[in-house]
């Protein structure tokens, strides 16, 4: 059973639509919508490069697609058809691009397009019912497959973010302590050759001035 959708822009992250209804009477609703939007964060900084993937979390599992710079993401029960999840999300990215593609680069609020929740209400209504003479068709169209798109854990996926971005953190903090450190050793090497130059400079200063004092004398 379909349980939650969202549509969001990968490039920011920025939430698109939703539906409205969706998470209302489900047990840890703000939980599984803060980790929704960790995984959009990730999409957004190139975490992940599927353009479809499966998200295991809890009894549940998030589906997505990725298609002109959007993604579609849905919940569904483990026990729902990953067939008929990834066609209810093409189903709603055919109409989403059709209906507001020239205006998703330029949407600059979040849920810009908040009324697409209609569409997203009355196709969830087409999908929940697996048994569906319609459905049953879905399942057994040969032609769309899901067998190679890969499924992971929602810690994994979410832990891979956070340690490439440790490692992007301590990619900087090193590049910025080298800097410094880099900084430190002109400055020394500075104090070197003025402790190993003054004195022949100071030497060669005496000699210049008694040279010059010599010759006012004379």
């Amino acid at each position: 059973m379909v349980k939650m959708t969202l549509i969001a822009r990968v490039t920011d992250g920025l939430p698109l639509a939703e539906g409205l209804d969706d998470g209302r009477d489900l047990p840890d609703s703000d939980m599984y919508k803060q980790q929704v939007k960790a995984l959009f964060k990730n999409l957004s900084r190139g975490h992940n490069e599927a353009s479809r993937m499966s998200v295991e979390t809890g009894p549940y599992i998030f589906h997505y697609i990725i298609e002109g710079r959007v993604c579609y993401l849905t919940m569904c029960d483990r026990s729902y058809p990953k067939k008929l999840a990834f066609q209810y999300l093409e189903d709603l990215k055919n109409e989403f691009e059709r209906v507001n593609g020239p205006n998703i680069e330029t949407a600059a609020r979040p849920y810009a397009f908040i009324k697409f929740d209609t569409f997203i209400q009355k196709t969830k209504k087409l999908y929940q019912d697996t048994r569906t003479q319609r459905n049953i068709a879905k399942l057994n169209d040969e032609l769309y497959e899901v067998h190679q798109i890969m499924t992971r854990n929602v810690q994994e996926v979410l832990g891979v973010g956070e340690k490439l971005d440790q490692v992007c953190e301590m990619s900087s903090r090193l590049t910025s302590e080298s800097r410094v450190y880099a900084d430190k050793a002109k400055d020394l090497n500075r104090q070197a050759l003025i402790r190993k130059w003054a004195p022949v400079a100071i030497v060669l200063g005496v000699v210049f001035l008694l040279f010059w004092v010599k010759n006012k004398l004379w």
